[in-house]
């Protein structure tokens, strides 16, 4: 009986940790190198791991990404049209933009 009890509340458990990990709809993660831009408070990923977009400018962030400028960082976030972000000269250009929602620091240094 104590180990039924016991299955279950993993069980419960698992379920409850992989519910937290989900993204919002639309959120992808991309992970690489973060970069100051040319503006305050200005930032781009570099040197971004995978097939895709090889850089990606920050359209806007819920965290603080100032600590994090030269670490290698995943972002998780939603896409911004370019149109849409290029209207705004701060965010620096590149081919394509996210609105992050989080980040998590892989290194503290980048290659």
């Amino acid at each position: 009986m104590k180990s039924l009890v016991v299955m279950i509340l993993l069980t419960g458990l698992a379920f409850t940790l992989s519910a937290q990990e989900k993204k919002a709809p639309g959120e992808h993660s991309m992970t690489g190198c973060l970069q100051k831009g040319a503006e305050p408070n200005s930032y781009m990923l570099d040197n971004v791991e995978g097939n895709g977009p090889k850089s990606v400018g920050v359209v806007s962030s819920t965290a603080n990404l100032a600590p994090h400028v030269g670490h290698k960082i995943e972002i998780t976030g939603v896409n911004v049209p370019a149109a849409e972000a290029e209207t705004d000269k701060s965010v620096p250009k590149a081919p394509h933009y996210m609105k992050l929602s989080a980040i998590k620091m892989i290194s503290t240094t980048c290659p």
